[in-house]
Protein backbone atom coordinates (compact mmCIF):
# COMPACT_ATOMS: atom_id res chain seq x y z
CA UNK A 1 0.00 0.00 0.00
CA UNK A 2 1.15 3.66 -0.32
CA UNK A 3 2.32 5.09 3.06
CA UNK A 4 1.75 8.43 4.11
CA UNK A 5 4.92 9.23 5.91
CA UNK A 6 5.03 12.52 8.19
CA UNK A 7 8.17 13.67 6.90
CA UNK A 8 7.95 13.11 2.85
CA UNK A 9 9.22 17.01 2.70
CA UNK A 10 11.90 16.84 4.79
CA UNK A 11 14.37 16.16 2.20
CA UNK A 12 13.52 19.94 0.79
CA UNK A 13 16.29 22.61 1.35
CA UNK A 14 14.74 25.97 2.70
CA UNK A 15 15.88 28.07 5.78
CA UNK A 16 13.53 26.49 7.76
CA UNK A 17 14.67 23.15 7.04
CA UNK A 18 17.96 23.82 8.01
CA UNK A 19 17.46 24.77 11.68
CA UNK A 20 18.50 22.15 13.92
CA UNK A 21 16.01 19.72 14.64
CA UNK A 22 16.42 20.56 18.73
CA UNK A 23 15.62 24.59 17.63
CA UNK A 24 12.78 23.42 16.12
CA UNK A 25 11.13 21.18 18.45
CA UNK A 26 11.74 24.03 21.53
CA UNK A 27 10.29 26.89 19.11
CA UNK A 28 7.04 24.88 18.64
CA UNK A 29 7.01 23.75 21.87
CA UNK A 30 7.15 27.48 22.81
CA UNK A 31 4.48 28.44 19.78
CA UNK A 32 2.00 25.54 21.49
CA UNK A 33 2.27 27.12 24.83
CA UNK A 34 1.73 30.96 23.50
CA UNK A 35 -1.49 29.40 22.04
CA UNK A 36 -3.23 27.54 24.25
CA UNK A 37 -2.34 30.23 27.18
CA UNK A 38 -4.25 32.68 24.90
CA UNK A 39 -7.36 34.16 26.74
CA UNK A 40 -11.06 32.90 24.61
CA UNK A 41 -11.68 37.40 23.41
CA UNK A 42 -8.16 37.33 22.14
CA UNK A 43 -8.98 36.30 18.55
CA UNK A 44 -6.48 39.36 17.42
CA UNK A 45 -3.79 36.92 19.09
CA UNK A 46 -5.08 34.45 16.81
CA UNK A 47 -5.12 35.92 13.79
CA UNK A 48 -1.33 37.13 14.47
CA UNK A 49 -0.60 33.22 15.10
CA UNK A 50 -2.11 32.22 11.87
CA UNK A 51 -0.54 34.78 9.86
CA UNK A 52 3.01 33.98 11.67
CA UNK A 53 2.76 29.91 11.29
CA UNK A 54 1.66 30.52 7.74
CA UNK A 55 4.75 32.92 6.68
CA UNK A 56 6.77 29.44 8.13
CA UNK A 57 4.93 26.74 5.84
CA UNK A 58 5.58 29.38 2.54
CA UNK A 59 9.31 29.60 3.76
CA UNK A 60 9.57 25.84 3.99
CA UNK A 61 8.38 25.26 0.69
CA UNK A 62 6.33 22.56 1.97
CA UNK A 63 2.93 22.30 -0.20
CA UNK A 64 0.42 24.76 1.26
CA UNK A 65 -2.79 22.61 1.08
CA UNK A 66 -0.70 19.32 2.13
CA UNK A 67 -0.69 21.13 5.65
CA UNK A 68 -4.07 22.33 5.57
CA UNK A 69 -5.48 19.22 4.41
CA UNK A 70 -3.76 17.21 7.09
CA UNK A 71 -4.43 19.85 9.97
CA UNK A 72 -8.40 18.88 8.90
CA UNK A 73 -8.32 15.69 9.91
CA UNK A 74 -7.68 16.22 13.57
CA UNK A 75 -10.74 18.65 13.71
CA UNK A 76 -13.47 16.17 13.54
CA UNK A 77 -11.91 14.54 17.15
CA UNK A 78 -12.05 18.13 18.54
CA UNK A 79 -15.41 18.86 17.79
CA UNK A 80 -16.31 15.54 18.91
CA UNK A 81 -14.87 16.59 22.43
CA UNK A 82 -16.04 20.28 23.18
CA UNK A 83 -19.38 19.45 21.37
CA UNK A 84 -21.36 19.40 24.51
CA UNK A 85 -18.99 23.08 26.08
CA UNK A 86 -21.75 25.65 24.54
CA UNK A 87 -24.97 23.76 26.49
CA UNK A 88 -23.17 23.13 30.03
CA UNK A 89 -21.18 26.67 30.05
CA UNK A 90 -22.73 29.35 32.47
CA UNK A 91 -23.63 32.88 30.37
CA UNK A 92 -25.64 34.71 28.45
CA UNK A 93 -28.21 32.44 26.72
CA UNK A 94 -28.34 32.83 22.84
CA UNK A 95 -31.08 29.92 22.67
CA UNK A 96 -33.00 26.95 24.03
CA UNK A 97 -33.77 23.90 22.86
CA UNK A 98 -36.06 20.87 23.66
CA UNK A 99 -34.50 17.60 22.82
CA UNK A 100 -36.66 14.57 23.83
CA UNK A 101 -37.42 14.99 27.53
CA UNK A 102 -34.29 17.68 28.02
CA UNK A 103 -34.06 21.42 27.40
CA UNK A 104 -30.80 22.49 26.50
CA UNK A 105 -29.83 26.33 26.42
CA UNK A 106 -26.81 27.69 24.63
CA UNK A 107 -24.25 30.21 25.99
CA UNK A 108 -22.49 33.28 24.10
CA UNK A 109 -19.45 31.84 26.56
CA UNK A 110 -20.01 28.34 25.67
CA UNK A 111 -19.89 29.42 22.01
CA UNK A 112 -16.74 31.21 22.49
CA UNK A 113 -14.90 28.69 24.77
CA UNK A 114 -15.79 26.85 21.70
CA UNK A 115 -14.44 28.44 19.18
CA UNK A 116 -11.35 29.24 21.00
CA UNK A 117 -10.50 25.41 21.79
CA UNK A 118 -10.94 24.91 17.80
CA UNK A 119 -8.36 27.64 17.16
CA UNK A 120 -6.18 26.30 19.67
CA UNK A 121 -6.11 22.89 18.53
CA UNK A 122 -5.70 24.21 14.97
CA UNK A 123 -3.10 26.66 15.27
CA UNK A 124 -1.22 23.89 17.38
CA UNK A 125 -1.77 21.06 14.45
CA UNK A 126 -0.51 23.41 12.03
CA UNK A 127 2.97 24.16 13.86
CA UNK A 128 3.08 20.22 14.49
CA UNK A 129 2.89 19.05 10.89
CA UNK A 130 5.25 21.96 10.35
CA UNK A 131 7.76 20.65 12.36
CA UNK A 132 7.19 16.67 11.15
CA UNK A 133 7.46 17.95 7.69
CA UNK A 134 10.51 19.63 7.52
CA UNK A 135 12.76 17.38 9.81
CA UNK A 136 13.46 14.22 9.33
CA UNK A 137 11.96 11.67 12.14
CA UNK A 138 15.14 10.28 12.48
CA UNK A 139 17.01 13.65 13.41
CA UNK A 140 13.90 14.61 15.19
CA UNK A 141 14.23 11.55 17.66
CA UNK A 142 18.10 12.18 18.22
CA UNK A 143 17.19 15.93 19.12
CA UNK A 144 14.72 14.97 21.54
CA UNK A 145 17.28 12.13 22.95
CA UNK A 146 19.67 15.75 23.42
CA UNK A 147 17.24 17.47 24.64
CA UNK A 148 17.15 14.44 27.63
CA UNK A 149 13.89 13.07 27.06
CA UNK A 150 13.56 9.36 28.73
CA UNK A 151 15.66 6.95 26.04
CA UNK A 152 12.92 4.45 26.58
CA UNK A 153 10.35 6.74 25.20
CA UNK A 154 12.73 7.84 21.81
CA UNK A 155 12.89 4.28 21.26
CA UNK A 156 9.24 3.79 21.48
CA UNK A 157 8.49 6.42 19.31
CA UNK A 158 11.05 5.34 16.96
CA UNK A 159 9.76 1.61 16.56
CA UNK A 160 6.52 2.69 16.38
CA UNK A 161 7.43 4.64 13.82
CA UNK A 162 9.11 2.52 11.78
CA UNK A 163 6.77 -0.82 12.33
CA UNK A 164 3.45 1.09 12.38
CA UNK A 165 3.65 0.68 8.32
CA UNK A 166 4.17 -3.03 8.45
CA UNK A 167 1.39 -3.84 10.82
CA UNK A 168 -1.16 -1.09 8.08
CA UNK A 169 0.25 -4.06 5.86
CA UNK A 170 -0.45 -6.78 7.68
CA UNK A 171 -4.03 -5.69 8.41
CA UNK A 172 -4.68 -4.79 4.23
CA UNK A 173 -3.39 -8.68 3.56
CA UNK A 174 -5.48 -10.10 6.45
CA UNK A 175 -8.52 -7.95 4.81
CA UNK A 176 -8.12 -9.08 1.69
CA UNK A 177 -7.99 -12.73 2.39
CA UNK A 178 -11.17 -12.38 4.00
CA UNK A 179 -12.79 -10.60 1.38
CA UNK A 180 -11.54 -13.34 -0.81
CA UNK A 181 -13.27 -15.89 1.21
CA UNK A 182 -16.53 -14.10 0.45
CA UNK A 183 -17.26 -12.26 4.21
CA UNK A 184 -20.82 -11.78 5.11
CA UNK A 185 -23.50 -13.63 6.87
CA UNK A 186 -25.27 -12.56 9.62
CA UNK A 187 -23.73 -10.10 11.96
CA UNK A 188 -22.77 -12.45 14.91
CA UNK A 189 -20.91 -14.37 12.76
CA UNK A 190 -18.95 -10.97 10.97
CA UNK A 191 -17.80 -9.97 14.69
CA UNK A 192 -16.54 -13.44 15.60
CA UNK A 193 -14.34 -12.86 12.17
CA UNK A 194 -13.05 -9.51 13.15
CA UNK A 195 -12.36 -10.35 16.59
CA UNK A 196 -10.12 -13.66 15.29
CA UNK A 197 -8.33 -11.10 12.94
CA UNK A 198 -7.25 -8.77 15.95
CA UNK A 199 -5.98 -11.67 17.78
CA UNK A 200 -4.17 -13.03 15.10
CA UNK A 201 -2.76 -9.66 14.26
CA UNK A 202 -1.67 -9.21 17.97
CA UNK A 203 -0.17 -12.96 17.67
CA UNK A 204 1.86 -11.93 14.51
CA UNK A 205 3.04 -8.46 15.82
CA UNK A 206 4.23 -10.23 19.18
CA UNK A 207 6.24 -12.81 17.08
CA UNK A 208 7.70 -9.72 14.89
CA UNK A 209 8.73 -8.11 17.49
CA UNK A 210 10.46 -10.86 19.03
CA UNK A 211 12.42 -11.64 16.02
CA UNK A 212 13.16 -8.18 15.72
CA UNK A 213 14.52 -8.40 18.73
CA UNK A 214 16.70 -10.95 18.50
CA UNK A 215 18.14 -10.12 15.05
CA UNK A 216 18.96 -6.38 16.89
CA UNK A 217 20.80 -8.42 19.91
CA UNK A 218 22.50 -10.38 17.16
CA UNK A 219 23.99 -7.19 15.47
CA UNK A 220 25.37 -5.53 19.04
CA UNK A 221 22.77 -3.62 19.77
CA UNK A 222 23.32 -2.01 23.55
CA UNK A 223 20.51 0.19 23.67
CA UNK A 224 21.37 3.46 21.70
CA UNK A 225 20.55 4.72 18.51
CA UNK A 226 23.76 5.42 16.28
CA UNK A 227 23.53 7.76 13.47
CA UNK A 228 25.91 9.25 10.41
CA UNK A 229 24.87 12.38 10.91
CA UNK A 230 25.63 15.09 13.75
CA UNK A 231 23.76 17.68 15.23
CA UNK A 232 24.76 21.24 14.81
CA UNK A 233 23.59 24.00 17.01
CA UNK A 234 24.98 26.92 14.77
CA UNK A 235 24.43 30.98 15.55
CA UNK A 236 21.40 30.85 12.86
CA UNK A 237 19.30 28.59 15.46
CA UNK A 238 19.93 30.69 18.12
CA UNK A 239 18.93 33.83 16.18
CA UNK A 240 15.85 32.31 15.20
CA UNK A 241 14.54 30.84 18.32
CA UNK A 242 15.66 34.52 20.04
CA UNK A 243 13.65 36.25 17.59
CA UNK A 244 10.45 33.97 17.11
CA UNK A 245 10.57 33.27 20.69
CA UNK A 246 10.27 37.61 20.86
CA UNK A 247 7.68 37.76 18.26
CA UNK A 248 5.37 35.71 20.11
CA UNK A 249 6.18 37.84 23.68
CA UNK A 250 5.14 40.71 21.34
CA UNK A 251 1.60 39.14 19.96
CA UNK A 252 1.12 38.17 23.88
CA UNK A 253 1.52 41.78 25.52
CA UNK A 254 0.02 43.29 22.46
CA UNK A 255 -2.64 41.11 23.24
CA UNK A 256 -2.56 41.72 27.38
CA UNK A 257 -2.42 45.18 26.55
CA UNK A 258 -6.05 46.07 24.05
Amino acid sequence: MKHSFLDQYSDRDSFVHRLDPRTKFITTLVFILAVISTPPTGWQAFVLYLFLITTLILISKVPLFYVFKRSLVILPFVVLVTISVPFFTEGEVIGSYNIWLWQVSVTYSGIQIFWNIIARAWLSILSLILLTSTTKFTNLLKGLERLRMPRVMVMLLSFMYRYIFVLVDEVMRMKQARDSRNFGGRRLWQIRTIGSMIGTLFIRSYERGERVYAAMLARGFDGQIRTLSQLRFRQTDACFGIGFSLVLAIVSLINLLY
